[in-house]
Parts: structure tokens; C-alpha cells; sequence
């Protein structure tokens, strides 16, 4: 009977601690009131773009690739401390073998871009991933032209 009783007080005893409000509050410092921290790769993606788009098999950068990496290249000499892979995909169509050397191919191109802005080539390494790693699913125009891409992220 005693058992009974105790159990009951210590249910009644935590049913009434949970009943209570938190009161603490946290204010979030200018760099993280967004919940971007400033040189992660969230800034970079949400105000830089981490993304440079290419043509249907080819490898050279247009002038929208070239002002996504003028950007890129500015933040990665804000935050010096930060390393980053370049990544180079292609879209589904093609061997793997031609994606493979393809996406290289993009992946170098972006990375002698910035290297040319004036990041140190120590900074920057560079993958492809071929057509194993698409962005955008489908067989479509559209999904192709997204996955055509050389991707910079912070490492």
C-alpha cells in the first residue's frame, strides 16, 4: 500500500514539474539571428551562391559562372581561414567515364578562375562526381541544365 502512495506522489511530483513554463530566454547575437553563421556554408550558399552553372558538354565558364565566382571569390578572401571543395557534375546523359572527365574538367575551370581572383590554390580542392550526384531529378531540359554545375562548398 505504501508503494502505491509513493509512486502516486512522484507521478503528481512530475506531472506538476512539467507543468511549469520555461522562463529562460536567449537572445541570438547579429551573426546567428538568421541562424547563418558568418563564413559557414550556409552564408555562402544563402549570400554568394555556391553554384556555377555550364553548357551542354562543355566545360568553359559563361559570364553567369564567372560573376557567381567574382562573388565566391570576394567571401573566400573575407574568411581566409576557410578551405573549399569544388565540385564538377554533369547531367545523366553521357558515360560515366565522359561525365567523370567532364565534371573534372568544370571543377578545375572553376577553381583556376578563383585561384586567378586571388585564392590560394592550397585553399581549394577539386572532385567530379560525374552524373552520380544530380541536383535536380528528372530527364528534362531543366533538370539537365541545373546538374550541369561545378558546386563550391566549405570544407
Amino acid at each position: 500500500m505504501n508503494i502505491k502512495i509513493l509512486g502516486a506522489l512522484a507521478a503528481v511530483a512530475l506531472l506538476a514539474a512539467c507543468s511549469k513554463p520555461a522562463t529562460t530566454t536567449t537572445t541570438a547575437s547579429p551573426s546567428t539571428a538568421a541562424g547563418i553563421v558568418p563564413g559557414s556554408e550556409e552564408d555562402l550558399v544563402a549570400n554568394v551562391g555556391d553554384r556555377a552553372f555550364f553548357a551542354f558538354n562543355a566545360s568553359t565558364l559563361s559570364d553567369d559562372a564567372r560573376t557567381t565566382l567574382d562573388k565566391q571569390a570576394t567571401w573566400l578572401a573575407k574568411y581566409g581561414s576557410v578551405n573549399a571543395q569544388i565540385a564538377g557534375n554533369c547531367d545523366e546523359r553521357g558515360t560515366e567515364e565522359y561525365n567523370l572527365a567532364l565534371g573534372q574538367r568544370r571543377a578545375n575551370a572553376a577553381a583556376s578562375y578563383l585561384r586567378a581572383k586571388g585564392v590560394a590554390g592550397g585553399r581549394l580542392n577539386t572532385i567530379s562526381y560525374g552524373k552520380d550526384r544530380p541536383t535536380a531529378q528528372g530527364s528534362t531540359e531543366q533538370a539537365w541544365a541545373q546538374n550541369r554545375n561545378a558546386i563550391t562548398s566549405v570544407r
